[in-house]
């Protein structure tokens, strides 16, 4: 039994594998970490096909096979999620990733917007380095 790159404690395929092999995901949050699971795994048509239809032409797909390739995933941190839920439209998750990249360990932040197309969640876009609100 191969535990989900996505930190989730479960079997990839009783965790991210369905949703990477076409199932829809059942909230935004098992999107993202089915993204993250589908980076490691290199499987590249799945972030293709799961962002949203006005950007992706903005896709790169040598971009995403080249990071896919090139780094060496070591984790997954979901720090929030705002909506995203089976009976939403739309929602947030904010995560950190861990890789390393040429030797040096990096950390990818980021609060990412979903929303359901045609019934099934999409990645619309994030922002990099999410600040909370001032305290």
């Amino acid at each position: 039994m191969e535990k989900c790159p996505c930190g989730s404690g479960s079997a990839l395929e009783a965790c991210c594998a369905p949703i990477i092999g076409g199932a829809p995901a059942p909230t935004a949050e098992a999107l993202m970490r089915s993204r993250y699971s589908a980076y490691v795994l290199n499987q590249v048509d799945h972030i293709e096909r799961t962002h949203a239809a006005d950007i992706r032409d903005t896709f790169s797909r040598a971009e995403a096979e080249e990071m896919a390739r090139a780094v060496e995933w070591s984790g997954l941190e979901i720090r929030a999620v705002s909506g995203g839920q089976a009976t939403d439209d739309a929602g947030t998750v904010e995560f950190i990733s861990r890789y390393k990249m040429n030797g040096q360990i990096q950390i990818h932040h980021e609060k990412s917007a979903f929303r359901r197309e045609d019934g099934r969640w999409v990645y619309v876009d994030g922002e990099m380095n999410p600040k909370g609100p001032p305290r």
